[in-house]
């Protein structure tokens, strides 16, 4: 074989390897290294306080409402017994403002005294028919018939005067005064409730159903308000992230489905893309590969749904666009 036959061979050699390499992507076709990532949902109190008690530990799988952490409310019980008896005390202003003004002892009292100026009405009455029949006749003078007249009067003043006690003593207290008892009972019953919804607040229980991932507080230890004391992993905040190149974002869509693979995945996941980035990187976190540190790439998140529960945030998984956006060098 001649020099210039040996040189010509290299070369066609040499292109044919130039055009395999180009030929073949550096992601396996349309195959994406990326990883788990998870939104996790902190769970703290309104409430600061020392926590009493723990009901989770990591690793448990809980259900919306289930209790996750209780802390001590020896204060908002004290609140609450407190605003009970203040309720307890306007109700009873409330119907003492609303009941007879005199006790059943007295207006029997004032009942036997009306029975009695009756009868005296009675027996002057008796008097001054026969006073008025004896003076008819000439047989009294004026003045006893004046005097018939003016006891018969005062004995039925004192029987007007009895009863109008007894109706008095029957009266309900002023309409002002059991206004102000009502408005106070309904204070009362808003600062009970106000009572019971802060005692309510030391208790608190999960809001979705998920998996606990963390715990960061212990029983006995003071956490503030809105701190948070466990990190929940619902099923449904699991995310695939993977990063892809610029001709392929181009191709991407909201809503696309996409394959996901991995060691632990169950057969035929896949996910829905969520979100493309609109600004590029340098490199994603995780360097996969020497050949993608230098290039500019875009951030792809897409959720997989609950299928993927099992699955672990940073668990590195295998994403697959589909033969129409392969990956370009």
């Amino acid at each position: 074989m001649t020099r210039r036959a040996a040189i010509l061979l290299i070369g066609v050699l040499m292109a044919g390897g130039v055009l395999l390499l180009t030929s073949i992507s550096t992601n396996d076709d349309d195959k994406i290294p990326g990883y788990m990532e998870a939104d996790l949902v902190l769970i703290g109190s309104e409430q600061g306080g020392r926590i009493a008690r723990l009901d989770v530990k990591e690793g448990d799988k809980v259900t919306a409402g289930d209790a996750v952490f209780t802390l001590e409310s020896s204060e908002q019980e004290a609140s609450v017994a407190a605003a009970r008896s203040r309720l307890a005390e306007a109700e009873a202003r409330l119907a003492d403002a609303k009941a007879e003004m005199q006790r059943p002892r007295e207006i029997e009292v004032l009942e036997a005294a009306l029975k009695r100026a009756e009868a005296m009405l009675q027996q002057s009455r008796l008097d001054l028919e026969r006073v008025q029949a004896l003076y008819d006749k000439g047989w009294v003078a004026k003045a006893q018939l004046d005097a018939a007249v003016a006891q018969h009067d005062s004995n039925d003043a004192a029987a007007q005067e009895a009863k109008r006690r007894i109706e008095a003593a029957k009266l309900p207290g002023r309409s002002g005064q059991i206004d102000a008892a009502a408005a106070s009972v309904e204070a009362a019953r808003h600062a009970l409730e106000e009572a019971e919804k802060n005692l309510a607040k030391r208790k608190v229980v999960a809001p979705a159903g998920g998996t606990v991932e963390e715990v960061y507080f212990r029983p006995g230890e003071v956490v503030n308000a809105g701190q948070a004391v466990v990190s929940l992993l619902p099923p449904g905040n699991l995310k695939v992230r993977f990063f892809v190149a610029e001709p392929v974002r181009a191709k991407l869509q909201l809503d696309q489905t996409v394959a996901v693979t991995c060691d632990s995945c169950p057969p035929d996941l896949t996910a829905k893309i969520s979100f493309i980035a609109r600004e590029a990187e340098f490199t994603p976190p995780v360097i996969f590969s020497r050949e993608q540190r230098q290039k500019l790439v875009y951030l792809v998140e897409a959720h997989p749904g609950e299928a993927a529960a099992k699955l672990t945030a940073g668990q590195p998984v295998t994403v697959a666009l589909g033969p129409e956006q392969q990956v370009v060098r």
